[in-house]
């Protein structure tokens, strides 16, 4: 097994190899399709080869390429198994177009020029991920639900080498692991980070800032500072939208 670190749009992306083919750890930007795809070829492999697209939550930079891989490469799809949409009703939309925003705001600070992001706010998987199930094709790989940020989050752990993709768990901000932004479920948030420390990884591969050694993040810290009301941008963005187009508050 060997772990291909690309340098996407706004986060790293990780294209799992192994003999049987190729497992994408999460559904990356729709701007990141072309950069994985040519990657591929480049690895002297078919895009055929690549079997599985997990998406861990339904952010830009974490399920917006995913259903334009499928299409080019004939991959499956798999997410966890949470109830109905993410993006669902008019709050739905409101809230997809504000992530997009979000991400090309993060875009310019990384001084990336803007892209085209635009992706279905409707997940279709092809396989649904109850918590501890193996991925299909890759059974060394196990699903973790480690919801928080939003209700339907994955940490994707593999069992041999005890390294775990936790996506947007936890990133480093000024040398020190915080909680991502946003947090909308922070009980859930907090629970997570106790289910993967009780895991004790080896390795922890994040979205944003590659892959630490497990012993370098204080999670019992990180619990401790964890927020204990919902902290989102969403709710600022939703009145605001709704006023601007005479929806009341």
């Amino acid at each position: 097994m060997k772990i291909h670190v690309l340098e996407g749009y706004i986060q790293h992306i990780y294209l799992v190899e192994h003999e049987t083919g190729l497992l994408l750890l999460d559904g990356c930007c729709r701007a990141d399709v072309e950069l994985v795809c040519n990657y591929i070829l480049q690895l002297q492999k078919p895009l055929s080869a690549l079997k599985l697209i997990v998406v861990t939550h339904m952010h830009p930079d974490h399920a917006g390429g995913a259903h334009k891989l499928k299409k080019l490469t004939g991959a499956k799809i798999a997410a966890a198994n949470a109830p109905s949409q993410w993006y669902r009703g008019i709050d739905g939309v409101m809230m997809h177009l504000s992530d997009m925003a979000l991400a090309l705001w993060v875009a310019g600070r990384k001084r990336k020029a803007k892209r085209n992001l635009w992706y279905p706010r409707q997940l279709s998987p092809d396989f649904f991920l109850a918590d501890g199930d193996s991925l299909p094709y890759f059974n060394e790989w196990q699903a973790i639900h480690t919801p928080g940020h939003t209700d339907r989050d994955l940490s994707l752990y593999h069992l041999p080498s005890k390294r775990i993709y936790v996506a947007d768990l936890t990133v480093k901000v000024k040398g020190q692991f915080v909680a991502p932004f946003p947090v909308f479920y922070p009980r859930l948030y907090r629970q997570s980070l106790a289910k993967v420390k009780a895991l004790q990884p080896h390795s922890v591969i994040l979205a944003h800032q590659g892959e630490v050694l497990a012993e370098e993040i204080d999670f019992n810290a990180l619990i401790a500072r964890a927020p204990k009301q919902p902290m989102t941008h969403w709710r600022s963005v939703k009145k605001k939208t709704k006023k601007a187009l005479g929806l009341g508050s």
